[in-house]
């Protein structure tokens, strides 16, 4: 059985047309891989980290599915009570270090009882993944169900229903393993992707724990660029627990290759660039920075080092 690399989405402007393609909503929440082999169930991180101790009621439901072997691919995320999902509440449930009440979205079925199914189009193997957990919408572990063509409806109908996006794939497309590909295209509804935290100010007023973050990405030449201050998004428990968590990554020497000119009158603080963040905005300035920000909540699935600026291309 391989080790989990799992295949990535592409970003676009627009969702592909035609009936090639297969819709699915995009989830809010941590990209997951179930592997099984006898008695043993392993939750896997994107970078193939074993984080089976944080949803141990995942890892039950799994197991109670009875393979001898298999590696599932798909997205953990909490519900909120309209029946989004949210993961500012996955990141609330992770405080105490478990996700008790995170719920598994499945999407590709890779390997099955010594069988390589990654070959296979895709169409096939959620169809033998259907059969296998059923299409019910109740319960740990759910099928990630999907519409066929008409892309851009999709989408729009994605929108208005508040959901983050859609991912669509080609219906005959075979699993690329650890690769960005254009047979898996998303297109959000809103902007929102990982920065990497170079910095932060103090608080404010009857704020406490931090003010503002500064975030940024690594470019082409492997510089941290500046993107912007983010000041919006914290509860008060969160905003503790990252001045807690920066405090110990402080250094006098700012990281980002362009630094803001008024990091003196902000009372900045530069911190080693570890921490990952994921942040809403509304666009990109003209001046590479962003409009309107929001934090999401930290990304303990992601390298800084790997944070990139996303700009959607044209199919």
């Amino acid at each position: 059985m391989p080790a989990y690399h799992p295949q990535l989405a592409l970003l676009v402007k627009e969702a592909p047309t035609g009936d090639g393609w297969l819709h699915e909503a995009k989830y809010d929440g941590y990209r997951i891989g179930a592997r099984v082999v006898g008695d043993s169930v392993e939750l896997l991180s994107r970078r193939d980290q074993d984080w089976t101790a944080a949803f141990p009621k995942v890892a039950i439901a799994v197991r109670k599915l009875g393979f001898e072997s298999a590696l599932i691919d798909g997205e953990v995320a909490v519900l909120e009570p309209s029946g989004k999902t949210s993961f500012q509440l996955l990141q609330n449930a992770f405080e105490s270090g478990v996700a008790s009440n995170a719920i598994y979205f499945v999407f590709d079925l890779l390997w099955l009882n010594g069988e390589d199914f990654s070959k296979l189009p895709l169409e096939e193997r959620k169809a033998r993944l259907a059969e296998i957990i059923g299409t019910g919408q109740s319960g740990l572990i759910r099928y990630a169900s999907h519409v066929i063509g008409d892309g851009k409806a999709v989408h729009r109908r994605a929108c208005s229903m508040g959901l983050e996006g859609i991912v669509s794939k080609r219906r005959d497309g075979i699993y690329r393993w650890a690769k960005r590909d254009p047979s898996w295209q998303k297109v959000k509804c809103v902007l929102r992707q990982e920065f990497v935290i170079g910095g932060f100010t103090d608080p404010e007023g009857s704020r406490e724990g931090i003010g503002a973050l500064l975030v940024g990405y690594y470019d082409e030449r492997r510089e941290l660029v500046y993107s912007g201050k983010v000041g919006t998004g914290f509860t008060r428990s969160l905003a503790l627990e990252l001045r807690a968590r920066l405090n110990k990554l402080q250094q006098m020497d700012c990281p980002f290759i362009n630094r803001p000119p008024e990091w003196v009158r902000w009372g900045t603080h530069w911190v080693r660039p570890e921490l990952v963040g994921e942040v809403q905005f509304t666009e990109w300035t003209n001046d590479g920075t962003l409009r309107h920000p929001s934090f999401q909540g930290l990304r303990a699935d992601k390298k800084a080092s790997e944070v990139r600026q996303e700009r959607p291309r044209s199919n």
